[in-house]
């Protein structure tokens, strides 16, 4: 059961700094966590959702199929917030160049 014990990031990130030098293991008697909040910590800074910012930490292990999937289904909804963006620049896009080119029609028949 949860203490509900909160951790801000540079905690976490140096945890996890310490897990990979030392052992998860080892890093938890000596941080007093529990093995579940280690494990948990160099698990989110492998996929990537604890930004370890520039303290990246090059992993030995591979990531596993789980991990990846987590780092692919972040990047997928990125990419699709990204293109509904992109989409909607298009549209305004369209937009105003219509209305500038019905402008310029304006403009031309008045003159000629």
């Amino acid at each position: 059961m949860s203490t509900g014990k909160r951790y801000d990031n540079d905690y976490k990130i140096q945890a996890v700094k310490l897990a990979m030098e030392i052992g998860q293991t080892q890093a938890v008697k000596e941080l007093g966590l529990s093995k579940s909040a280690i494990t948990t910590w160099v698990r989110s800074a492998r996929t990537g959702k604890l930004d370890m910012g520039d303290d990246s930490i090059a992993f030995t292990k591979p990531l596993s199929a789980s991990e990846r999937l987590v780092i692919l289904e972040r990047e997928n909804k990125a990419l699709k917030k990204e293109i509904n963006e992109l989409r909607e620049k298009n549209e305004f896009l369209e937009e105003a160049s219509a209305f500038f080119a019905a402008s310029r029609q304006k403009y031309a028949k008045r003159k000629g």
